[in-house]
């Protein structure tokens, strides 16, 4: 088969709020964009799953304001700089963006006014919903819109493999004396397994996070931070990956697959109980359960750990301050399905990893430290959220830095050419390739998670993290031998990434034995 090869001006690889974005603005100025994701439709990412909200500046708020609960969340490392840009941003690129371009059909309080959520951690109630499919409107909304650009080629069913870069994947010694750069990807048709060259001026990670290397999680399984390796391996600089945020309540059922009960539950009222029935949060904070995540998360760990129990208890049926069918439908549907009524009853829930604090190292425009090379959303690491993430600022920070790196691009835009498409490797592959044994890829996949649960997770010591790294390492050498003899396919591929990403994670958690937001040591 014939080595196919694609040239553009900007290759987003990732379609959620941050990729689509980019996307879109590089689009409105007129260069030539393709935009690659491994799933089967375009709207499967992390950002059609989240239910809570954006942020953007209620009645009575301002942007230092909110620049204050973000840097307090964030246990007061979050980059002042970064914060400064998501705050001042906010408002401004929600209306002009989402509100104004996109038509995006907020929830109202009335005809004429916005209806405003309250979430943990938020002196104001500034949240931004739809209901709560909030993440699944604006999804569908920025697909819609990248359509309708005949410059923008969208490609789903392809994963990418590795970042192209010069010198490392150019045959030219002379390259050798240059800075290094990033040229575009290495990607996979999941159809006929073929590596296709995708050749970009300008290429934008917008990947997303990390949550499924671990065992429970409120993110898609295929979340398994692929952006993250990618981008170590390319030698760009990657930061804060021990601060992992688990989100503390997603839905406990032995059917159910990690369904998240939205933040904002909490919001507007609900409690958490020990399952005897006795709320608990007042011990731990005198935000009592609106603090942050983490405050939460670790208490909900506290409690089940001295109860002996796998499970607490989330009460919204006795305290609610709204309609629960009305705010919350798709909660209520989903739990329904499980027997579960949540107008009638208290909601069985447990942590799950959530959200990636860290990640690659990034300017206020979105450039890494690798030159060609843009990283927006969670992929990325701005700054903005320091040690831990302020509930709801996650799709705002996607919006904000997917048209900032948009708008970098467009404006310093040179369509230069830094090597010979010639010069550049075919893609390699074995000459007798091994068929693909799914029980092997369970079985390690199946590892890393649980090493990562219990060695690498809420609560951490110095005994349990070298263990995890001692048994990841040796795992890491048998999957890299297994993907370098075995066939091209997309679950080969994420058990390359993912086991690269369990060792970050458990690298920096070692690295850092200062207790701080979501890094929680425990020696």
């Amino acid at each position: 088969m014939k080595n196919e090869r694609y040239k553009t001006d900007v290759l987003v690889i990732g379609c959620g709020i941050a990729g689509a974005s980019a996307a879109l603005e590089a689009a409105k100025s007129g260069l030539d964009v393709i935009v690659i994701t491994k799933s089967p439709t375009l709207e499967d990412s992390n950002t059609f799953y989240a239910q809570g909200g954006i942020v953007s500046l209620g009645e009575d708020d301002y942007p230092e304001l909110l620049k204050e609960d973000i840097i307090k969340t964030g246990d007061g490392i979050s980059n002042p700089e970064a914060v400064d840009i998501l705050a001042g941003e906010s408002k401004p690129l929600v209306d002009k963006i989402l509100i104004e371009e996109l038509d995006i059909p907020f929830t109202r309080s009335s005809p004429d006014s916005l209806d405003y959520a309250q979430e943990a951690g938020h002196s104001r109630r500034r949240i931004l919903h739809i209901k709560d499919t909030t993440g699944k409107t604006i999804e569908e909304r920025f697909i819609a819109a990248l359509k309708k650009f005949p410059k923008v080629t969208l490609f789903t069913d392809h994963t990418a493999v590795d970042i192209l870069t010069i010198p490392h994947h150019t045959k030219n010694p002379i390259a050798y004396y240059h800075e290094p750069q990033c040229i575009g990807a290495y990607v996979l048709d999941n159809k006929t397994r073929r590596v296709k060259t995708f050749f970009a001026h300008r290429t934008v990670l917008a990947t997303g996070g990390c949550g499924a290397v671990f065992l429970y999680t409120s993110n898609p399984r295929d979340a398994i931070g692929a952006g993250y390796a990618m981008a170590h391996r390319a030698n760009a600089r990657i930061v804060n990956m021990e601060y992992v945020q688990f989100h503390p309540t997603s839905l406990f059922h032995k059917d159910a697959d990690s369904f998240l009960i939205s933040e904002t539950v909490r919001g507007e009222g609900a409690r958490l109980k020990t399952r005897e029935g006795r709320t608990f949060m007042e011990k731990y904070s005198d935000k009592k359960d609106l603090a942050p995540r983490d405050e939460v998360t670790r208490a909900i760990y506290e409690e089940m750990t001295n109860s002996n129990s796998n499970y607490v208890l989330l009460d919204l049926a006795s305290y609610a301050k709204v309609d629960i069918k009305k705010r919350f439908p798709n909660i209520h549907k989903t739990c329904l399905q499980y027997g579960i009524d949540i107008t009638q009853e208290p909601i069985p829930v447990v942590p799950a990893a959530h959200y990636c604090c860290g990640g690659v190292l990034v300017d206020g425009w979105g450039k890494t430290s690798l030159k060609g090379l843009y990283a927006v959303g969670e992929v990325s690491c701005t700054g903005v959220h320091g040690a831990n993430r302020l509930a709801s600022t996650s799709l705002l920070e996607g919006l904000v830095w997917g048209t900032r790196a948009a708008k970098d691009i467009s404006g310093h835009f040179l369509r230069s050419t830094p090597c010979k498409e010639s010069d550049i490797h075919k893609w390699y592959y074995p000459e007798n390739e091994e068929a693909i044994d799914p029980a092997l890829i369970n079985q390690d996949w199946l590892t890393i998670r649980t090493t990562l649960w219990n060695y690498a997770g809420i609560i951490r010591t110095r005994k349990r993290l070298e263990r995890a790294k001692s048994d990841l390492e040796y795992l890491l050498h048998r999957i890299e031998k297994f993907y370098r003899e075995a066939a091209m396919d997309a679950k080969v591929i994420g058990l390359r990434q993912g086991i690269l990403v369990a060792l970050m994670i458990t690298h920096a958690a070692l690295a850092n034995p200062t207790s701080l937001g979501a890094h929680f040591r425990k020696d």
